[in-house]
């Protein structure tokens, strides 16, 4: 050992003579010798926004509180960040990565030079869940995410069901291992529509307001949020890209299949107000739902996608526009075989009805083929959400 000691004192002086000619230190090498290669760095942090104390019997509590995760790259290269909501029974974990162990979405924005921040809906995920304040709560099965979200073409409840084929490692069924983490994925969400548009609406106005003018980027369910905040500070909106959005305009449907496909869900509006069940900004303005007048139209919208639409309920004479929706320039992303695609066309008809200008993304267009609802965790994530990208680039300055 002693013998050791002394070869490597040797070696040492020996090293050092030679970096004192060199010019440089002995305790200044290791650190330059394992040096890693510079790379690009994000930053992640999060924060809570909104929320007020709530006494709750013999306890306080926070309530109305909205998670937000943030993802900044190394070099912020985009004028304005994006803000991604979720969808109904999901959270924010939609756009962390795929249900497979691919980057997400966040990942793919981040590294266009994006800051991103993601949320939980209020009431959901980590932003808290708590029936003692929300009231009941409501979770989906695997049945109903199969049939609408992952397996479509299994059940085949309406034409475009059968295109389905992007979900990862084959069928998204249960058993599947990708359907499995998505599965694992799922919360509970608060059973009352018009109480979480309620919670969340004010939430996500007020992280625009922390964080100054920003992109929204939603994902179904979280169409209605997205609507309502370019409503109410269309300033702060500069850009609304609603990927498959809820709806159709007013009312829901339901898929049985066969030639006669869909039907109408339930007597009452499911969207009081078209887009939305909260109040918007209409012109002339609105003091009841009752003040829109509905009707159903004659024939579908587009002619392009045949038999494979549903016919739309839109406003009737006299028209009342939406000015503070037809300042934020929005598009309506809609899948080749999703249930979505049977009317979004509606959506878009509705806004264009109302004075908006909104543009439409038909995935299949563009050569993207065989997805379903859930985008952000197919095959072909990167490629849907680089088509969301060019479409910010030429519409957002």
């Amino acid at each position: 050992m002693a013998g050791k000691s002394i070869a490597a004192g040797i070696a040492g002086c020996v090293l050092g003579g030679w970096l004192a000619v060199q010019g440089l230190s002995l305790a200044a090498a290791p650190v330059r010798a394992q040096e890693p290669a510079q790379e690009p760095v994000t930053r992640a942090g999060y924060f809570y926004i909104g929320g007020r104390y709530q006494k709750l019997g013999d306890k306080t509590v926070m309530v109305g509180q909205m998670f937000v995760q943030s993802r900044t790259p190394a070099r912020i290269t985009r004028p304005y960040p994006v803000v991604m909501v979720h969808g109904l029974a999901q959270t924010g974990v939609n756009f962390l990565a795929t249900a497979d162990g691919r980057p997400g979405w966040v990942q793919r924005f981040v590294e266009k030079g994006y800051q991103v921040y993601v949320v939980d809906q209020v009431g959901r995920g980590r932003s808290g869940t708590n029936p003692e304040v929300y009231g009941p709560y409501d979770r989906l099965g695997t049945r109903g995410l199969e049939k609408t979200y992952t397996a479509p073409e299994v059940y085949d409840l309406f034409p475009q069901a059968k295109l389905h084929t992007q979900w990862p490692g084959g069928t998204g069924v249960q058993g599947n291992a990708a359907f499995d983490q998505f599965f694992a994925s799922q919360v509970p969400f608060l059973a009352n529509g018009q109480q979480t548009e309620e919670l969340v609406d004010p939430a996500l106005v007020a992280l625009l307001e922390k964080i100054g003018p920003a992109i929204l980027l939603t994902h179904g369910q979280g169409a209605l949020f997205g609507w309502a905040a370019s409503d109410a500070r269309p300033d702060l909106v500069k850009a609304h890209v609603s990927v498959e959005p809820n709806g159709p305009p007013f009312f829901d449907v339901q898929f049985r299949g066969g030639k006669d496909f869909w039907e109408r869900s339930g007597d009452g509006r499911a969207r009081a107000y078209g887009l939305t069940r909260m109040p918007l900004t209409f012109d002339p303005p609105v003091k009841a739902p009752e003040d829109l007048v509905v009707a159903q139209q004659a024939k579908i919208p587009d002619a392009k996608a045949g038999e494979g639409q549903i016919r739309c309920w839109l406003q009737a004479e006299p028209i009342r526009t939406l000015p503070n929706l037809a300042k934020v320039p929005t598009v309506v992303v809609t899948a080749e075989a999703s249930f979505h695609a049977t009317y979004d066309a509606c959506t878009v008809a509705f806004l264009t009805q109302a004075g908006a200008k909104p543009d439409a993304i038909r995935l299949a267009d563009q050569g993207l083929r065989g997805n379903g609802h859930m985008v952000m965790l197919e095959t072909n994530s990167d490629a849907v959400a680089d088509a969301v990208a060019g479409w910010l680039a030429t519409r957002v300055k």
